[in-house]
């Protein structure tokens, strides 16, 4: 099957969330030992998984976060406190076990994927990667586009099939994360054309960049947006033109999800970009994403604002890897364990507003 063959495919196959589902599961949260809708959003997250997943009991079957590895040319226009060697060094970090996203990755009881997928650096077989490079890093969006149309089909081909591995493997819970120096400047470009926002509203310090650095990063943003204007047709050709290979992953992982009825736990300001991808080129899959976290960068702010969406909590982090989502794995456990186990007011034979 080719790439672009998958990807119409996999988009075909996306249903929107049932209402009737929707209302069967408010059904049993107004039934529970507790004042009705007192457990405020984690009613609506609890309600969410039932019709999701479609059973009247949902079962958490397995957790996994895809940490998607890219590393990123723009770097060489000065963006990033650290150089594009540090993706390599935090990969084998992640690999050995002692990232931040390992620690919560186990107290969430979650199995992470490593996936270099436009890693600069070739680390060969190493144990525990999951190679799927599909080029040697994204190109310099200050120069040029960051991929081909074709390249970018293949990115995203790769987060779909890890989407259908995990479905296949009876995982319900899929989370986001990623790796890469120099992602928050094409996050913050896709930010601003998916948005129609301008730079300096989308660009943020990133890995710690000081107010110089920052204005010289808006204006490499800037530039990068003029320059790729005449290739940003569409959803897809935009993220070809600004994105990442991993950034098109996270957009596959979501998609392919959505299209396996999979709800999917999108981390901070990276993978938020990627999910917004996925929610231009088929806005259903909106229905099948938990938003995490709201990251320290302004313009994760912004897309907040912008697409009604709300984070399940804000800690100030900015921090990427998949962070975020480990915790919120955790909340949405817990939303589903209040609907599962609390009992009902016939169950406790208490009468409602007794």
């Amino acid at each position: 099957m080719t790439f672009l063959k998958l990807y119409e495919q996999t988009i075909g196959q996306i249903q929107p969330v049932s209402p009737a589902w929707i209302d069967k599961a408010y059904q049993r949260l107004d039934s529970l030992t507790k004042p009705r809708r007192s457990l405020g959003y984690l009613e609506e997250i609890a309600a969410r998984i039932v019709a999701i997943l479609q059973q009247e009991r949902p079962q958490i079957t397995g957790r996994r976060v895809f940490v998607f590895v890219g590393d990123h040319k723009v770097v060489e226009e000065g963006v990033s406190a650290y150089p594009s060697s540090v993706t390599a060094l935090m990969v084998k970090n992640f690999l050995a076990g002692g990232a931040a996203i390992n620690v919560l990755a186990r107290q969430a009881g979650a199995r992470i994927e490593v996936i270099d997928i436009g890693m600069l650096e070739d680390l060969g077989p190493v144990k525990g990667l999951r190679r799927h490079n599909v080029k040697r890093g994204a190109d310099n969006i200050a120069q040029g586009p960051a991929m081909t149309v074709n390249e970018v089909l293949k990115a995203v081909a790769v987060g779909i099939k890890r989407a259908n591995k995990a479905a296949d493997r009876n995982v319900t819970l899929l989370a986001t994360g990623e790796m890469g120096i120099g992602n928050t400047t094409a996050a913050a470009a896709l930010f601003s054309v998916y948005l129609n926002l301008p730079p300096a509203q989308t660009v943020g310090a990133g890995t710690g960049l000081d107010a110089s650095g920052v204005s010289r990063k808006v204006q490499v943003v800037e530039q990068a947006i003029t320059i790729n204007k005449s290739l940003c047709k569409n959803a897809l050709e935009t993220l070809a033109a600004l994105g990442g290979l991993e950034i098109a992953g996270i957009c596959g992982l979501c998609l392919g999800a959505a299209a396996r009825a999979r709800p999917v736990v999108v981390d901070g300001f990276i993978s938020s970009v990627g999910a917004l991808a996925a929610m231009r080129i088929c806005p259903v899959v909106k229905d099948y994403l938990f938003f995490a976290h709201m990251s320290a960068e302004i313009g994760h702010r912004k897309f907040f604002e912008q697409e009604k969406l709300r984070p399940l909590v804000d800690l100030g982090m900015r921090l990427g890897e998949g962070t975020g989502a480990a915790m919120a794995i955790q909340i949405i456990e817990d939303a589903v364990a209040i609907y599962n186990e609390m009992a009902t007011f016939a169950n406790a034979g208490i009468a409602p507003g007794a």
